[in-house]
């Protein structure tokens, strides 16, 4: 059950009147952990208890986690397991550590999380690693055209001790933050409603000429241009307007970041190109892990783990149940409800995509940013060593069926 549907019978004040008694992070875990709809009533003696559980003893380390785009009414249709992990991570050290969960842009937001971060004003943030790439540029390294075939792809590099080596150890050496887990989706493209009437796409050919926004990410650009697809970089608070009124034809984006960020009523295709991730992570400040003794941050990893495994199979069943990114869609989906037609394309068609503008088959597009990736990496050359260490997995595996491993033990 969605945390919207949870709380369709709390009204905004009521639930900003017990957040104001027992914290909004209170609130919050206790919405996220309550079974069937809640009243009123069920609310507030859920965030008493969670409250209570929670200051029990005075807590050794306080951590603030910013959360951009994610309020009280979607974490449940993305399943980032911010939640999770903070709930984890308190009940896990007995409450050594706290966690103070600020979501809805209240103190960052996709662009700015990472350097706030990086700043010390929040010590933990969730935002997506595209968003993020424009204070972090190391993290353009996901965001090779076709590097991932699929989600299964993804979560197998997650888990993956090569993450450590070609993701999290440059990311932390470079900007100071240690990534901890991370949604998988890839991105597409998700028309407005100028193309509602028009027949469903099933080509990258009907998108040659569109103008599309663009996140963060300098590698996302480098795809998009090479597709004739007019990347406009817009603000990720602006991009539903931009759609609305028609100033541009698309956003490239991923299907649950249109369900959650109330996209869905002026999208009118979510066309699935699958060209470059959408991964909304959660990462920490290096600095403040580091003040951690052993054993506590053996519990962060471990909490980490935990939410890993939460998001691979929780919002692998968010896709099709609640966002809708299914064929035939289940009725009541967000797509369903707001009349957003998937458009999948077929396995021709994406590698005909990938031809245009891969590094497999254009590397000359790609040299000067797999050139600096590879020095910030140590030497490693990102873009062929991720590739090959994801086709080692079948490539008809399942997302949900990717073994889990905790990937920085061997």
């Amino acid at each position: 059950m969605k945390i919207s549907d949870k709380l369709g019978g709390i009204s905004r004040r009521d639930l900003f009147r017990v957040a104001g008694q027992y914290g909004m992070s209170s609130t919050l875990l206790a919405a996220g952990s309550f079974g069937g709809a809640m009243s009123l009533a069920n609310l507030a003696s859920a965030a008493e208890s969670s409250y209570e559980k929670r200051f029990k003893k005075e807590a050794k380390f306080t951590f603030k986690f910013g959360a951009a785009g994610f309020n009280e009414r979607n974490l449940l249709i993305e399943r980032a397991g911010c939640l999770e992990f903070a709930r984890d991570l308190e009940s896990r050290t007995d409450g050594e550590i706290r966690v103070e969960f600020i979501g809805d842009n209240q103190i960052c937001g996709q662009t700015s999380c990472v350097e706030k971060t990086q700043q010390g004003i929040v010590d933990i943030y969730a935002a997506s690693t595209q968003n993020s790439a424009g204070g972090a540029p190391y993290l353009n390294v996901l965001d090779y055209a076709y590097m991932f075939r699929n989600r299964a792809d993804q979560y197998h590099f997650l888990y993956s001790p090569e993450s450590a080596k070609l993701l999290r150890e440059p990311y932390e050496k470079r900007h100071g933050l240690k990534f901890l887990f991370s949604h998988a989706e890839l991105r597409g493209i998700q028309l407005g409603l100028a193309w509602e009437d028009k027949d469903t796409v099933t080509s990258v050919e009907q998108l040659a000429g569109t103008k599309n926004r663009v996140t963060g990410t300098q590698l996302g650009r480098i795809a998009m241009e090479a597709m004739n697809l007019n990347p406009v970089p817009v603000a990720w608070e602006e991009t539903l307007d931009g759609l609305k009124q028609g100033l541009i034809d698309g956003a490239e984006t991923w299907a649950s970041a249109v369900a959650y960020a109330n996209m869905s009523p002026v999208v009118s295709q979510s066309v699935h190109l699958n060209f470059f991730c959408g991964t909304e992570h959660t990462a920490m400040s290096a600095k403040a892990f580091d003040s951690l003794g052993g054993e506590l941050q053996d519990a962060v990893m471990e909490s980490s783990y935990l939410a890993q495994v939460h998001v691979q199979a929780a919002n692998e069943a968010a896709l099709v149940k609640t966002v809708g990114q299914s064929d035939p869609q289940l009725p009541g989906t967000i797509f369903a409800q707001n009349n957003v037609r998937n458009a999948f394309l077929s396995d021709a068609e994406i590698k005909k995509a990938e031809e245009m503008c891969s590094p497999e088959y254009q590397p000359q597009l790609w040299e000067e940013w797999r050139e600096r990736l590879n020095g910030w990496s140590g030497g490693h050359d990102t873009y062929q060593e991720i590739y090959d260490s994801v086709r080692t997995l079948p490539a008809d595996t399942l997302p949900e069926n990717v073994e889990p491993r905790r990937w920085w033990k061997s």
